[in-house]
């Protein structure tokens, strides 16, 4: 309930930057503005997530690491949102509505079955997604799904308050420094 509850405050404070933010990409690139994508949630369970869109239209619905070229695909202000994170504003969306919360591990594309595999085994299933969590503080990008699993289990093992805390003020520092992005 209180992520939810500061997700809603949070919107309401950031509106401003969201309305610059959906008029940049729509001056760009037209509409739509969001991208949604099926991602997986608590228990296996799926959800659309929702994100302010990066690349342009007709761009095939894959991982940009799975692209051939990707920088062909990534809108110019695409590249600046995803520098800062700030295509990730519209996940407020998903905490308010209980798809997931601040932190917890960032939620799978729907076919990354052997990530998946990995997460069911170790019990981090269990777990809602988040905007942020353990393992994207510590590589994000850079790292295997077998290390980010692992981060994942340590995060479940060690969930508090305190620990939530931590990776929030990480990972502000980590935008603010371009840690750990690639695309």
């Amino acid at each position: 309930m209180l992520n939810r509850v500061v997700a809603l405050i949070l919107t309401i404070i950031l509106s401003p930057i969201i309305f610059i933010v959906f008029g940049l990409v729509l001056m760009e690139d037209g509409m739509p503005v969001f991208f949604k994508q099926k991602r997986v949630g608590i228990n296996y369970s799926f959800f659309q997530i929702i994100k302010f869109r990066t690349m342009k239209k007709n761009t095939p619905n894959v991982a940009t690491h799975l692209l051939l070229n990707p920088e062909q695909y990534i809108l110019y202000i695409g590249k600046i949102l995803r520098k800062f994170s700030l295509d990730e504003l519209p996940n407020l969306i998903n905490i308010i509505r209980g798809e997931m919360v601040f932190v917890g591990p960032r939620p799978a594309l729907y076919n990354q079955d052997d990530l998946m595999a990995l997460r069911v085994a170790a019990g981090v299933d269990k777990l809602k997604p988040g905007i942020t969590g353990w393992a994207q503080i510590n590589g994000r990008d850079e790292i295997s799904i077998v290390e980010k699993v692992a981060y994942e289990n340590e995060y479940l093992n060690k969930k508090s308050f305190l620990f939530d805390m931590k990776i929030i003020f990480k990972t502000f520092t980590n935008v603010l420094f371009q840690k750990n992005v690639t695309h």
